[in-house]
């Protein structure tokens, strides 16, 4: 006999939400222009996003201005100062 409850989750037990990885939806579409930027560059890039990181930065920035997720230290989500630095100057080669 079994003590989980329905697909197998424990009864009476709270659900711990994960650290990452899951956070609001933009029900009130507050980050289109920055997530339409990037899903606009991964297109004209044959999908590859090392070449839109800067607009995967503005993107992860809106949602944290906007208290669609939480806010952290850029670098701990894979942007350092050495790639801010070359996206600018590969910005500044490209125009």
């Amino acid at each position: 006999m079994s003590a989980g409850g329905a697909f197998g989750g424990n009864r009476g037990l709270r659900p711990v939400p994960p650290e990452k990885g899951v956070f609001p939806l933009d029900h009130m579409h507050l980050c289109d222009l920055e997530k339409k930027d990037y899903l606009s560059c991964l297109k004209s890039s044959g999908h590859h996003s090392e070449k839109c990181r800067q607009f995967s930065k503005k993107y992860l920035e809106c949602r944290m201005n906007k208290n669609l997720m939480a806010k952290q230290d850029m670098s701990e989500l894979g942007f350092t100062k050495d790639i801010d630095m070359e996206e600018k100057v590969n910005a500044r080669i490209n125009t």
